[in-house]
């Protein structure tokens, strides 16, 4: 059996999802598996007026991460948007066993996050550059 599938989600990723979806609560949440406690916790979220910068610094060089970002832009016809991504961090120094875990339960807690509208895998910091995020969200 997979010993991934069983994770559960804290009560607290989805509240935090959910105010960062409809009141703009934060601009950024990063996600933790609790290995130990076979679930995903909230390890830390951004404050509104934090960058992406903050974001990229508050995942951990060596662990995988799930993390959501609020990215908001400005569209060739001068319109405010925003997008919700939804960010698989699997570093390549990452050890195997998380690599495996976090990947056999993406999908169950994406699925848990409802109005995530896109999604980017990195196993380096240059697949999730501001450039790469601006080009996905238009």
């Amino acid at each position: 059996a997979n010993a991934a599938s069983g994770m559960a989600v804290h009560d607290d990723c989805k509240l935090k999802f959910l105010e960062l979806k409809a009141k703009r609560t934060y601009r950024f949440i990063v996600y933790k598996i609790e290995e130990k406690q076979k679930q995903v916790v909230v390890e830390k979220v951004g404050e509104p007026n934090q960058s992406y910068e903050d974001f990229t610094a508050s995942l951990p060089a060596e662990e995988c991460r799930y993390a959501v970002y609020d990215f908001d832009f400005v569209t060739e016809e001068n319109c405010q948007k925003s997008r919700i991504f939804f960010i698989a961090w699997s570093p390549d120094t990452a050890r195997v066993r998380s690599k495996m875990i976090y990947a056999s339960s993406k999908d169950r807690f994406k699925r848990e996050l409802d109005g995530i509208q896109i999604e980017l895998q990195a196993t380096d910091p240059t697949e999730m550059g501001l450039d790469v995020i601006k080009s996905r969200a238009c």
